[in-house]
């Protein structure tokens, strides 16, 4: 038979019924006062953990006609210093451990405004920033109700990015007639005027970076110049590695050459038998019932054997990208429903990666490419231009294997050894971009692909027969 203490939640507030019950309980050490009339049943967690975790659970219990607002409304959860920002008809603020609710007066929810947990209601995203664009104030050591003009922008940048041109046009449509019910004409004329800013159409003072990016027609994505950043970082801070292959003659070379066209292409799921591959490459053998695959690994091989182009590196943002279309036109030359050379034109996804939008390639590839000059030597030059094309995905197809292209590029422009990622180790290559995609952890990519400069440096290239 459930007691009195299971039929409690976590963390509660308490009552009048209940509270004869709630003392005897503190008293036996069962419960725990978190706050006044707040406590918890939870006897290891701290009170900070504990109370975010049920932040619109506490919410309903001191505030029941509280509207979600401000700040609170656009982010979803409380600001970095605990503060949820509400309109309600209370006045004071609540503070929790870790959590503090400020109420203000205001407007109640709108037909446009949105149910949300607990009968609860939040602010409609337009709604939302109409009431962000107005300013705030912080006090001190707290976070102030509204955004600020920065960090606006970079929302309006985001919801650009993400949901498009026409999302932004019907937001800027309500939040007109949301302004009428709510009587904040003058807070309408702002977002108007900074979203016009944005689209090119007016030119009201810009602050951030993002925003002025997307102003001056080259938009870019802000948390892959995040990870560049990171990636540029953890790299300086790594001993760089140096493997000379000064020596390699001609046949090695070709060996070499060969290897590594068809283990990228393997990488990407274009598997053939060795000898079938070596057929395609030095009998122009093409298998009739595969002839793009085929041409895929030929055009791959015809760049990475070619050492004149591959010791080009780029000198300037331009020549980057010319040097990266060129190749990718070379290695799905006869692929032209992937537009080779081209940039892509629909967004491209891998499993639960959304890689960068197509309006932003040329701004995200730029950004990354200021980062990439202030690096001195070729294995980190090597990892972040392979990581910075990977992550871009510029392309429709053939991004994987371009990047690893201009990868070895980096390391045969000064004769060291390139990077051969064998098919055993293909796995743990994939995770370990993933893992600074997702997680921002560097180390496990810079391990690999020095792994993998060790594989192809450790083999005697001079024989085919004895290589393979």
């Amino acid at each position: 038979m459930p007691t009195f203490l299971d039929s409690l939640p976590e963390v509660f507030v308490s009552s009048t019924e209940i509270s004869s019950q709630v003392s005897q309980a503190v008293a036996d050490g069962k419960l725990k006062k978190l706050a006044s009339r707040l406590y918890t049943k939870n006897m290891q967690d701290d009170p900070e953990v504990i109370v975010r975790r049920h932040w619109y659970d506490l919410l309903i219990e001191y505030y029941p006609d509280a509207l979600i607002a401000d700040r609170t409304a656009l982010e979803n959860s409380p600001a970095k210093d605990g503060s949820v920002f509400i309109i309600s008809s209370k006045k004071r603020n609540t503070e929790l451990p870790g959590l503090t609710f400020n109420p203000r007066k205001g407007h109640g929810p709108l037909e446009s405004d949105l149910p949300f947990i607990n009968d609860l209601w939040i602010s409609s995203e337009p709604r939302a920033l109409l009431e962000n664009i107005k300013p705030s104030r912080a006090r001190k050591g707290s976070v102030s109700r509204t955004l600020s003009r920065e960090e606006m922008e970079e929302k309006l940048d985001k919801l650009f990015r993400v949901k498009g041109k026409e999302h932004v046009n019907l937001i800027r449509d309500k939040a007109r007639e949301i302004a009428k019910e709510l009587d904040m004409k003058e807070e309408f004329q702002k977002l108007d005027d900074l979203i016009g800013t944005l689209q090119g159409t007016r030119n009201t003072e810009l602050k951030s970076d993002v925003a002025k990016a997307r102003k001056g027609d080259e938009p870019y994505d802000p948390y892959r110049a995040e990870l560049f950043l990171k990636l540029f970082e953890d790299l300086k801070a790594t001993a760089p590695s140096s493997r000379s292959a000064k020596k390699l003659s001609q046949q090695e070379r070709i060996n070499l050459s060969f290897f590594e066209a068809y283990f990228s292409n393997f990488i990407e799921g274009t598997e053939f038998e060795v000898s079938e591959a070596a057929d395609i490459v030095f009998r122009s053998a093409m298998p009739t019932e595969r002839p793009e695959d085929a041409h895929d690994v030929l055009g791959t091989y015809r760049v990475v054997s070619n050492y004149h182009e591959m010791k080009r590196v780029p000198q300037d943002y331009d020549d980057f990208i010319k040097i990266l279309r060129n190749r990718h036109a070379e290695i799905l030359a006869e692929r032209k429903d992937k537009n080779p050379g081209q940039f892509k034109t629909k967004i491209n996804v891998a499993g639960s990666t959304h890689f960068v939008h197509p309006d932003l390639v040329k701004g995200t590839l730029r950004k990354g490419y200021e980062i990439y000059r202030a690096l001195e030597t070729s294995f980190h030059k090597a990892v972040y231009m392979m990581f910075l094309v990977s992550e871009v995905h510029p392309f429709a197809d053939g991004n994987g294997r371009v990047a690893r292209i201009m990868m070895n590029a980096e390391l045969v422009s000064v004769d060291d050894q390139k990077i051969i990622i064998p098919i055993v180790y293909r796995n743990n290559y994939l995770a370990a971009l993933k893992t600074l995609t997702n997680d921002q952890h560097s180390t496990p990519l810079i391990r690999t692909l020095d792994f993998g400069q060790k594989f192809t440096q450790s083999i005697d290239w001079s024989d085919y027969g004895q290589v393979r």
